[in-house]
């Protein structure tokens, strides 16, 4: 019997400042899904994958994810590692017979070095596909998710509507993040105006930093603040700073990274089709947004 697994503690990712990332957190992530090989091959015989299920190899496959990124990649109640990326990868797991796929939680910070150093086989943990990224990392070609990111401020914060109303003033954001990224280079052009400041804390830390002036703004795909912030003291302001596509990460230049790139491709035109991926986003994110 194929299992998905999740394997040796990492480092519970997610500073979500909102956003495109994050998570931070220790936990003991040991959870497992266990997949029937038969079912995954009467999946595939039906759609025509066949990879890996004529000759009965399986490989191993070592996705790296979070712990702490809420309806995203969390520990429920329960103990168990889910949310939507999570959940998403167990159904591609079913679909491809000839790969067995285990989860590695890491701190998000870690995940990209991590994927670099082989210690993973791929990233998911809602990665936008942007420029520098897509210099150093191959991304599959379908999207799973798209979204728009904004600033995000305390509700009581009538100062700030755009990234120009944040000279001087702090911005929260996750290190390695897309949203990092986005602030770095409005800083490079505008002779380092926002004061940025990194962080690897939960959710609610971001809230609270927030909520009590610590910083003014951060910045956030606009699916999250429903997730992050349930108590409602946080607000959207101003117009999307960017969009994005929402992929899986592997590395460049390798073949066999590539082939499992197709192979997830072919897995989620699958899902996509069959209405499978709106449903679980529906379900996780509490809409579509999966166009």
């Amino acid at each position: 019997m194929k299992k998905t697994l999740i394997g040796p503690t990492g480092i519970a990712l997610v500073a979500l400042t909102l956003v495109a990332a994050g998570c931070s957190s220790n936990n003991n992530a040991n959870t497992a899904a266990n997949t029937s090989n038969a079912n995954k091959a009467t999946n595939n015989a039906v759609s025509g994958n066949t990879d890996g299920a004529a000759t009965g190899e399986v490989e191993k496959i070592v996705v790296g994810t979070g712990t702490q990124f809420p309806k995203v990649c969390f520990i429920d109640e329960n103990g168990k590692l889910t949310g939507f990326d999570v959940e998403l990868v167990k159904e591609i797991d079913k679909r491809l017979p000839g790969y067995e796929f285990e989860f590695q939680t890491l701190d998000f910070t870690n995940l990209l070095l991590s994927l670099e150093t082989k210690k993973i086989d791929f990233v998911a943990h809602e990665m936008e596909k942007n420029a520098e990224r897509s210099e150093k990392y191959l991304f599959n070609t379908v999207p799973y998710a798209h979204w728009k990111t904004k600033l995000i401020v305390a509700k009581d914060n009538s100062e700030v509507a755009s990234l120009d109303d944040l000279k001087g003033k702090k911005l929260l954001t996750t290190a390695t993040s897309a949203e990092a990224t986005l602030a770095e280079n409005y800083n490079k052009d505008h002779d380092n105006a926002i004061n940025i400041v990194y962080t690897n804390g939960a959710a609610n830390d971001t809230v609270s930093q927030l909520t009590s002036g610590r910083v003014q703004a951060t910045l956030g795909a606009d699916f999250t603040l429903s997730l992050i912030d349930p108590k409602s003291e946080l607000k959207a302001v101003g117009d999307a700073l960017e969009e994005a596509d929402v992929l899986f990460v592997f590395r460049k230049d390798d073949p066999k990274e590539q082939k499992l790139a197709d192979a997830v491709d072919g897995a989620l035109n699958e899902i996509k089709s069959d209405g499978t991926l709106s449903k679980l986003s529906t379900t996780w994110l509490g809409a579509d947004y999966t166009k």
